[in-house]
């Protein structure tokens, strides 16, 4: 099909996320192909490759086409490329939930897979509820968690994104009411925890859990914190029974400059949701982990089973380039990747600060930030950065950059480029 028959079928037909339809919809650009961190788009009539500083919403971290990757799905497919998890299992599905088990805090023994990240989040809920409901404590069924967070668009998910500043306060009034402390500071800061504490204490009897991203939160505003909050939201939920569930859906597999966040202070979870870069980009996978304590206690409850199961659970291709991605990540030294692409970015952003329109800049691990005093204009943005040869997604007042891990410092140079430059524009003159 030509780049024009594509965009009016899309135009006719296609609903993307998070845009209207008809003439308020701006026109997606076609993407052709995908090589390494590149991308082929169609610009002004003519192809041109442009870097993927998104990493494709953030799960191609070895690029795109990665041969190890390609092999590993190849192999798969002539194998086996599906069969339903319910009595079965297989290799791709038991190797890889060894990794994990291997890779993410110690004490995380059992894997559940799922779909989506915003799936892995409602199994984590369910495991939390039906974990005390099996413990006999019928009361302890609502949520805690900080403001400024996003976990994802179904509807327990969102009943714990922000329920002011996010992205769906629209349906504050069906949502499950959870209990919201003040958003988290960047910096340490014993009262806020006290605080915390002091407002969970008030609704221990009726809390499951506290959920939370650790380090980073991700679609909620791009917000960094200091690892020692995670110190201290385990002690506070140890002394008042409520379990701890950590989202890593967007900063697991290396993306903060640890494997996971959780490792930047040592903490294990109760339960903990893993997804995007799982795959390496290749297809939809996710997977919920929690400890052995969990699951006995659900699994010797009334249901006597953990009370989901998705059709595509555990799909034996997603598994398969699942394991090649993470094998591939630990058999590299991705720490130093991950650091010279965040050198390459803090340098390059720094020209940022200076501008009038920007608020913030703040770079952590393989993550990149200008936030800007107003909103950004998409139209305008996203022409400023192809002409750089970038694609960038901004949202809100963020302009942000997630690259895969084998950018170069001249790649990642690039990037933060054509971040400034949008920047630039979003700046009085």
């Amino acid at each position: 099909m030509t780049p024009e028959q594509i965009s009016a079928i899309d135009a006719a037909h296609i609903w993307h996320p998070y845009a209207p339809i008809g003439t308020r919809a701006l026109p997606p650009v076609v993407a052709r192909a995908a090589r390494g961190p590149w991308l082929t788009v169609v610009r002004d009539g003519s192809e041109v490759e442009v870097l993927d500083a998104m990493a494709s919403w953030w799960t191609a971290i070895h690029g795109h086409g990665h041969p190890v990757l390609d092999a590993a799905l190849t192999r798969q497919l002539g194998t086996m490329n599906h069969v339903m998890f319910g009595g079965l299992t297989h290799e791709p599905a038991a190797r890889l939930a060894q990794l994990l088990v291997d890779i993410t805090p110690a004490g995380l023994d059992m894997v559940f897979f799922s779909d989506s990240g915003s799936v892995s989040v409602e199994v984590a809920v369910k495991m939390a509820l039906q974990y005390w409901r099996s413990a006999g404590r019928f009361g302890k069924r609502r949520l805690m968690t900080w403001r400024g967070g996003y976990h994802g668009d179904t509807f327990t998910p969102m009943s714990v994104c922000d329920p002011e500043g996010g992205m769906h306060a629209l349906w504050r009034d069906v949502l499950a009411e959870q209990v919201f402390a003040p958003a988290v500071p960047r910096e340490y800061d014993d009262g806020y925890l006290a605080g915390f504490e002091a407002q969970l204490r008030e609704h221990a009897d009726e809390l499951a859990a506290v959920i939370v991203e650790p380090v980073v939160q991700g679609a909620g505003g791009m917000r960094f914190h200091d690892p020692r909050y995670l110190s201290g939201l385990r002690a506070i939920c140890d002394r008042h029974d409520v379990l701890l569930i950590f989202d890593e859906i967007a900063t697991g597999f290396g993306r903060t400059g640890e494997m996971f966040a959780a490792d930047h202070a040592g903490v294990c979870p109760d339960i903990m949701c893993v997804g995007k870069a799982l795959t390496g980009g290749y297809l939809t996978l996710a997977a919920t982990l929690c400890t052995a304590q969990i699951a006995q206690t659900i699994s010797e409850g009334e249901a006597g089973a953990l009370m989901h199961g998705p059709t595509f659970m555990a799909n034996a291709l997603a598994c398969a380039v699942s394991v090649a991605s993470v094998e591939l990540l630990l058999s590299q030294d991705w720490r130093s990747a991950v650091g010279r692409i965040g050198a390459g970015l803090a340098a390059g952003l720094e020209p940022a600060r200076a501008l009038p329109g920007v608020a913030d800049v703040r770079v952590l691990g393989a993550i990149g930030v200008i936030e800007t005093r107003a909103p950004v204009d998409l139209a305008t943005a996203t022409p400023i950065a192809l002409r750089r040869g970038v694609w960038l997604r901004p949202f809100r007042n963020l302009i942000y950059a997630m690259p895969p891990f084998v950018c170069t410092p001249d790649e990642a140079a690039q990037i933060a480029d054509a971040m400034v430059a949008v920047a630039e524009h979003m700046s009085p003159q």
